[in-house]
């Protein structure tokens, strides 16, 4: 494998670089510190990413879009993470639905969809899995019909009604475009009866409830989507009724879902590794402790050592699963990359933590980053991704 960087995957690496250090770093702290979950968003910021390409850089070139390969991908996702991670989060939110749309929809659905998603700076994407009571069993689901998600969609002619919850879904209260996972038969295990549906967000009987208040990803948007006799045109099933399999879809092998959410995660975590050890080692040559300097004792010599070696670690299984991703090498190692991720930055942020306590300096942004990290534990380092992972081995 060459890691060797194209002067394109330089530019856009550099750009997002800026853009952390320039625009989202100088706000990250001010909008974690908003109580109101819902006022934390800020849109000058999506609209001022989004004029550089960070929103669409996934779609493909022949439908108007950047064409970014996942190296190129992960690099941005790590530099923009290095300003705010859940900012990244929303960025790159937007690349994994928009990997579907390409992927996975029909020529006329793209159309419809992906015209008005490169044109609108404001147009963010979202995916409705989670319910209040279908988590995990939505993941490895069992050979149950009474098992995981209970949304309901029944078709009345040309359309389908939807009926149900979601919620934690992603941009919920500010995304335009969701895809939806609902039940369309009853009587069948999770896996034979789920249909995939494009919805809009102005669609008739669809309404965002409340916006979670969560202690990490403040700026991220987690809310609930509430459907009460919605109204879905037939014409917006993605693939084939009852031919949903969750997050990764029919279409979805290399290309959307659950697969990118892997690197997603990883990468995202590369890049709060990747200030974590920057703010350790900067306090570290510049504290003194005791009459010496911090970076002349060795028991923070031993804490930068590790949190540099795990930060490398990552970036280097990060980079493994961006090519693997690019080359359509088939391998177990992006579910493993993604747990790693959970590990790694929840140690290496911990120990940035522990240093600043340490020395008696109180950092809001070291704090910050361990609320941030404790969000993978839900995502990327729960026993079922866990199993999911392992399981992949055996394929």
């Amino acid at each position: 494998m060459d890691f060797t960087l194209s002067n394109e995957q330089r530019a856009w690496q550099m750009t997002a670089r800026k853009f952390a250090e320039e625009e989202i770093r100088p706000i990250s702290l001010e909008r974690d510190d908003i109580a109101d979950p819902r006022e934390t968003f800020d849109w000058e910021i999506i609209k001022k990413g989004s004029k550089l390409g960070f929103r669409t850089m996934a779609v493909p070139k022949e439908w108007g879009g950047h064409g970014t390969d996942f190296v190129t991908q992960a690099l941005v996702m790590a530099e923009l993470a290095k300003g705010d991670s859940a900012i990244s989060k929303t960025f790159s939110q937007c690349w994994k639905w928009s990997h579907l749309i390409a992927a996975a929809c029909s020529e006329e659905q793209k159309r419809r969809f992906l015209k008005p998603f490169l044109e609108d700076d404001t147009f963010l994407l979202g995916k409705g899995i989670s319910e209040p009571s279908a988590g995990s069993d939505n993941r490895l689901p069992p050979d149950d019909p009474k098992a995981g998600l209970k949304l309901t969609a029944e078709r009345h002619g040309d359309h389908w009604i939807l009926n149900g919850e979601k919620c934690f879904i992603a941009n919920a209260s500010v995304g335009k475009l969701f895809f939806i996972d609902a039940r369309t038969d009853p009587n069948a295990p999770l896996r034979q009866s789920t249909t995939m549906f494009l919805v809009p967000r102005d669609t008739p009987g669809m309404r965002i409830g409340k916006v979670f208040n969560k202690s990490g990803w403040r700026f991220y948007q987690n809310g609930e989507i509430i459907f009460d006799n919605a109204r879905v045109p037939h014409a917006n099933v993605v693939g084939a009724v009852n031919g949903s399999d969750m997050k990764t879809h029919a279409a979805g092998d290399r290309t959307g879902g659950d697969l990118f959410g892997d690197l997603e995660l990883a990468a995202n975590a590369l890049g709060v590794c990747d200030n974590a050890c920057a703010m350790a080692l900067a306090l570290a040559q510049t504290k003194t402790q005791g009459g010496r300097p911090l970076f002349e004792q060795q028991v923070i010599q031993l804490k930068l050592n590790k949190m540099h070696l795990l930060t490398e670690a990552l970036r280097s299984f990060v980079m493994r699963i961006a090519w693997e991703h690019d080359h359509k090498v088939r391998s177990a190692n992006a579910g493993l990359c993604m747990n790693f991720s959970t590990d790694v930055i929840q140690e290496v942020t911990e120990l940035n933590l522990d240093l600043h306590a340490g020395a008696g300096v109180l950092d809001p942004r070291a704090e910050k980053l361990v609320r941030d990290a404790i969000i993978w534990s839900h995502l990327a380092g729960d026993s079922v991704q866990r199993m999911k992972a392992t399981r992949r081995l055996a394929k």
